[in-house]
């Protein structure tokens, strides 16, 4: 079963950052965060010095739906995108495919 990590809160974030290396197997990241933002804080995590950093998923999931915010989180280092009300099929398949 993977570790998944929700982060909604900026300071979740720490979690992550504080855990050791691969401790967590993919990141759901909330676009709209009190503090920093979800793509701040994925561009923060892509540049830690550690090597999980740069590989671990980040899965965004926001409620802006359009190409551009997609584009946008592809940018900060997500490698995926989804639009909110969430679909838990959706979900899965984003974590399967990006664990693969």
């Amino acid at each position: 079963m993977p570790e998944i990590i929700y982060l909604n809160r900026f300071r979740d974030s720490e979690i992550y950052s504080n855990n050791v290396q691969e401790t967590f197997d993919v990141i759901l990241m909330d676009i709209m965060m009190p503090v920093m933002d979800g793509l701040t804080a994925s561009k923060k995590i892509r540049a830690m010095e550690r090597p999980d950093a740069k590989t671990i998923p980040i899965i965004a999931m926001t409620a802006n739906a359009f190409k551009e915010d997609a584009e946008r989180c592809i940018i900060a280092g997500m490698n995926a995108n989804l639009a909110k009300p969430l679909e838990i099929d959706k979900i899965i398949s984003a974590i399967h495919e990006n664990l693969i």
